[in-house]
Parts: C-alpha cells; structure tokens; sequence
C-alpha cells in the first residue's frame, strides 16, 4: 500500500505533509479542519487483488457472479470477471480516513459515477481534492480514481466532517484472513 499526500495551499505555495522522525512510518496522522484549504489534494494506492475480491463479497455479502464466476462474466458486457463498484467506492473511504483528512473523519455523503470497471490485478489510484470548505466542519471532496493505464475509472464527490483536534494513532494490525475455498 502506498500513501501519498501533498497539498496546494493558498498563494500557490506548495505544501508536502511529511511525518517527523520521530512518529512510526506507521502512524496514522490526520489534517484539521484548519488545516485544511481548497486545493489541497491527498492519493492513496491499492491493488485488487483475487483475494480482496473474495474477501469483499464474504464482508458486503455481494456475490455477484459478474465478479465471482468467470464462465458467467464471459458472456457479459465485459467478457471477464469485474471488481465490485463499492470495492472502489471503499478505497475513497479508506482515503479520507488514513490519509486526507485522516483520523477522527466522519463521511457524511459519497456520490460516485463508474466510468470503466476494475479487474483483478489493476491497481488504483484514489486523488482527493478539498472543493470547498463548509460549516460545522464540513468539507467537500473531489474524488478520482485512476487505475495503472491512466484511465478515470471513478469521479465523484464526498462530504466529510474534518476533525478539528490533531492526532496521531498507531496504524492498527489486522488480523491475517485466510480464505478457504470449501
């Protein structure tokens, strides 16, 4: 997994959010509400891989046989198996919670628009862009999401309540899920 996050401040200044030395690789920090300006833009890449797909059907219950069964995806729109829409939708998701703005982020609305769909083996790009900054902490996103070829596969809009205290957590550990084809 990688994460990136750089920002376009106020008089075209160019920010990059950096961790110190001193805080883990991987901590988890988050970006204010203050902090935050119109602009400011964050990624976060992340590769479907087979087992994802697996893992995401058993979690939404979404067995869809356009993305499980292979016989029956080759005789669809596509010819071959399809990633879950929300799968991609979930990357926003885990964009606006790890990276930009961060811990402590409440998502409030996500509008999205599949463009193209995303196959095993892709790997993606989430990039949010700060549209506008609203009351009560609202802050409105930007979202895109652009797979390995450089191809818009996702656009879309989210609304978040940004946090308004700074912090910085520990990445937790996930438990090793392993899946059994019985």
């Amino acid at each position: 997994m990688v994460l990136k996050v750089s920002a376009q401040g106020r008089q075209n200044r160019q920010y990059q959010f950096v961790r110190k030395e001193e805080k883990p690789m991987h901590a988890l920090e988050n970006i204010t509400y203050d902090e935050l300006h119109e602009g400011d833009y964050a990624t976060f890449t992340r590769s479907l891989t087979e087992e994802e797909l697996v893992l995401f059907a058993a979690a939404s219950g979404d067995v869809n046989p356009a993305s499980l069964d292979a016989e029956y995806a080759s005789h669809t729109t596509y010819k071959e198996r399809i990633g879950h829409g929300m799968w991609t939708g979930s990357l926003i998701s885990a964009a606006l919670s790890t990276v930009m703005p961060g811990p402590g982020t409440i998502h409030l609305e996500q509008q999205l628009k599949f463009d193209l769909p995303v196959k095993v083996g892709d790997t993606l790009t989430v990039k949010l862009t700060v549209k506008e900054k609203g009351e009560r902490n609202r802050v409105t996103f930007q979202c895109e999401v652009i797979n390995h070829n450089n191809e818009l596969v996702v656009e879309g809009e989210s609304v978040v309540v940004a946090p308004t205290e700074k912090v910085t957590l520990e990445r937790p550990t996930l438990p090793r899920i392993h899946i059994d084809n019985q």
